[in-house]
């Protein structure tokens, strides 16, 4: 396999447009490859497919990719520019599904069994996911030692991810002319210390394992008024909430609670929009330790979340380690290189060939 081979193959799942909950083109054609290798047995569920090797090994490493992408902005079909390749998706992740692809055709008794999971459905809310799909209907499809999922970190790894808590808190007050304001009372003017205090906040950055994270704190969006000569009876804002893996989904909430404590009152409502768990560095596990040492890779914190986070979980300690730069994800030029699809096949090749070193 030429690096050449790799972008083109990019090349063609780029070309198959795969936009979330349209995704069963590229799906079938998946499919149809994976059935036709021999040493893998397939399920299909729903627009989701898991192969596996079942040669009883003493580790099972699954490799994890979703088909969906983004709306098209005007970037496709792919096109070539040098050794990269420009199109929807190409970072996000098709180079991935282009490299796990190609290494389920080559290993046909790899050193590890390995499960292949597509699944649908990232890129949209969280309760679509074709993931969790599976972990609802199929999670013994989705047992192993260590997931390594292919989102795209320039071919290194980037261990754990921070979680995500979003709240509304609605702030109340009492309407009155606003030429006679003193007989109400601005729900606006209340969040003004809220917001204030959300602009001076100084994230905690905890270093776990050896990886600093950076928690962030950020207000999203604010809605209030009436009308131009009505004191406002509520005030709307939206808050966002990345805290570290070393906090508990129900941790971080308790904490975000207490911050917000000081600014509420009763007859105030917060509600909890969207709670998804932060997942621990698996930088401890043998089979990532070898793919670390072995290939030279560099080591990041993951400061967004991924479906690594699903994975732990579920027991399955996991990383992202895929081609692509992830700041030109979703980008009108998102592109991935040769170099980066080459050096993420290569390290994973060679996870598949030697597996774990024995002085691990």
């Amino acid at each position: 396999m030429t690096r050449d081979d790799l972008l083109h193959l990019t090349a063609e799942l780029v070309d198959v447009e795969s936009v979330s909950f349209d995704e069963s083109t590229l799906v079938g054609l998946l499919e149809t490859e994976l059935r036709s290798l021999d040493h893998l047995t397939v399920d299909r569920v729903g627009d989701n497919l898991v192969a596996r090797t079942e040669l009883g090994r003493d580790l099972r490493v699954v490799l994890g990719g979703h088909t969906d992408t983004v709306p098209v902005n005007e970037n496709l079909p792919a096109r070539f520019v040098g050794d990269e390749v420009w199109g929807c998706g190409a970072a996000d992740m098709k180079g991935g599904l282009a490299v796990m692809l190609e290494l389920a055709r080559r290993h046909r008794e790899p050193a590890l069994d390995v499960t292949w999971i597509f699944y649908a459905r990232e890129e949209v809310a969280a309760d679509h996911s074709g993931l969790a799909e599976l972990i609802e209907v199929r999670p013994d499809l989705l047992a192993g030692d260590v997931a390594i999922l292919g989102e795209p970190t320039t071919g290194d790894v980037e261990a754990g991810c921070q979680g995500v808590l979003r709240v509304t808190l609605t702030m109340a007050g009492a309407r009155a002319h606003t030429a006679r304001a003193w007989m109400g009372r601005n729900a606006v003017h209340r969040l003004g210390s809220l917001l204030v205090a959300l602009s001076e906040f100084e994230p905690r950055r905890p270093e776990i394992c050896g990886l600093q994270f950076h928690e962030a704190l950020q207000a999203t969006h604010v809605e209030a008024g009436v009308a131009g000569n009505v004191v406002p009876d509520r005030a709307e804002v939206r808050i966002a909430h990345r805290f570290a893996p070393d906090r508990t989904a129900d941790e971080a909430e308790a904490w975000l609670r207490s911050f917000l404590e000081p600014f509420t009152e009763p007859g105030d409502e917060l509600v909890v929009d969207d709670r998804s768990p932060a997942a621990w560095p698996a930088l401890e596990h043998p089979l990532v330790r070898s793919l670390v040492r072995r290939n030279g890779l560099d080591v990041r914190s993951k400061l967004g979340w991924t479906d690594v986070a699903r994975f732990t979980e579920l027991g399955v300690p996991a990383i992202n380690l895929g081609p692509g730069d992830s700041t030109l994800a979703h980008t009108r030029d998102e592109r991935v290189s040769a170099a980066s699809l080459e050096r993420t096949f290569a390290s994973l090749d060679d996870l598949l060939t030697n597996g774990v070193e024995a002085t691990t």
